[in-house]
């Protein structure tokens, strides 16, 4: 019996990888086993040679967007316009915060440093869902992003990038409320710790991917295909009923007391 393809013919518009090891990179693969076809974007000339070799991979399209720039964010949505009349997955796996406010007490957080990273981190979901709205309206389309257990529990040198995950959480709430009327559901992975591009700007990353792998009930840490596998669930017909939820993808680590 061939085994069913839950994306074929569907339109995936990935914001966010990277390298190989990218999360994103990891729920373009599972979409791409079942079917889907991709645009993927680029934040500049360092990454486009990054990620083109993978787009190459899923035959997906590249257009270029910081999702800082307004201006240019308009102008990766009137090329995704002009190749779709509407998209069925919007994936959202971007964050960052500079090295600085990663280090020591979170008190010290700079102005400039909090800013920087909800902008990156939360209000590009803001930003992108908004444009993104009337194409996956015309095919009751999904938005999925990406979370951490920093969000709800300090972890130790995650600071700021903490509190901006605990605000991206928030707005997965808030826009599934408005979005649902339009038949759009949003809905965030947590994912445990994963050697990523932006997880290596953690000191002691490797502390956390250890003790994680000792005290997780499945004694193992989780892998880029485990995300990409709960991602193809919740932006499938199999996920239909869900939204608005943070699914959390960490081999049970999250429901450990001390």
């Amino acid at each position: 019996m061939t085994p069913t393809r839950l994306f074929e013919g569907k339109r995936v518009l990935v914001f966010g990888v990277a390298n190989e090891r990218s999360i994103a990179w990891g729920i373009a693969q599972a979409m791409h086993e079942h079917g889907a076809s991709f645009i993927f974007t680029y934040a500049g000339e360092a990454l486009e040679k990054r990620v083109r070799p993978l787009a190459e991979v899923v035959g997906a399209d590249l257009i270029r967007c910081d999702v800082t720039n307004d201006e240019e964010v308009e102008a990766c949505f009137e090329q995704v316009r002009a190749k779709w009349d509407g998209i069925d997955v919007l994936v959202h796996a971007i964050g960052f915060a500079n090295r600085e406010d990663l280090d020591g007490r979170f008190i010290d957080t700079s102005r400039a440093g909090f800013l920087l990273a909800h902008d990156v981190s939360v209000f590009s979901l803001v930003l992108l869902a908004r444009h993104a709205a009337p194409l996956l309206a015309a095919r009751r389309g999904n938005i999925i992003t990406m979370s951490y257990y920093g969000s709800e529990k300090v972890v130790q040198n995650y600071n700021v990038m903490g509190v901006a995950k605990a605000a991206l959480e928030a707005s997965v709430r808030y826009l599934a409320a408005d979005l649902g009327p339009d038949g759009i559901r949003v809905n965030a992975v947590s994912a445990g710790p994963i050697k990523t591009l932006a997880a290596s700007g953690i000191r002691g990353f490797k502390t956390i991917l250890s003790t994680v792998e000792e005290k997780t009930p499945l004694r193992r840490n989780v892998t880029q295909a485990d995300v990409g596998n709960a991602a193809l669930f919740l932006c499938s017909d199999l996920g239909g009923g869900v939204t608005g939820e943070i699914m959390y993808v960490d081999a049970g680590y999250n429901i450990m007391g001390l």
